[in-house]
């Protein structure tokens, strides 16, 4: 009989990460683990190569997925990505992806001043 779950829906959550991952490590490698919070929408925390913090939440359909996160100085950002993952026992599952992603709030930016 067949499951009823989508086989897809681990990966999407894989590569929201990743893409959140992606976006606020500026286009650097990272690393990451998400935990899911409702079908479909997972809450991942990870550091890029930069050294930086960051929190995200994000959803994806099959190999796409979008997040939006936060980064350790207040910097919020949106990615999309797509990628693939296999299981590695355990019922984890180990992936890799490529995203773009921009941010659209940067505490840090100079405010205007006469």
């Amino acid at each position: 009989m067949p499951s009823s779950r989508c086989p897809f829906r681990p990966l999407g959550r894989i590569l929201a990460l990743a893409a959140a991952a992606v976006l606020l490590a500026g286009c650097a490698a990272g690393v990451g683990i998400s935990v899911p919070i409702v079908p479909g929408v997972s809450v991942g925390v990870g550091v890029g190569s930069g050294g930086r913090a960051h929190v995200g939440v994000g959803t994806g359909v099959g190999p796409v997925g979008v997040g939006v996160g936060v980064d350790q100085d207040g910097r919020v950002g949106a990615g999309a990505g797509v990628g693939a993952s296999t299981g590695v026992g355990g019922g984890a599952r180990v992936g890799a992806g490529v995203g773009v992603g921009t941010v659209i709030h940067d505490p840090t930016w100079p405010a205007d001043t006469p």
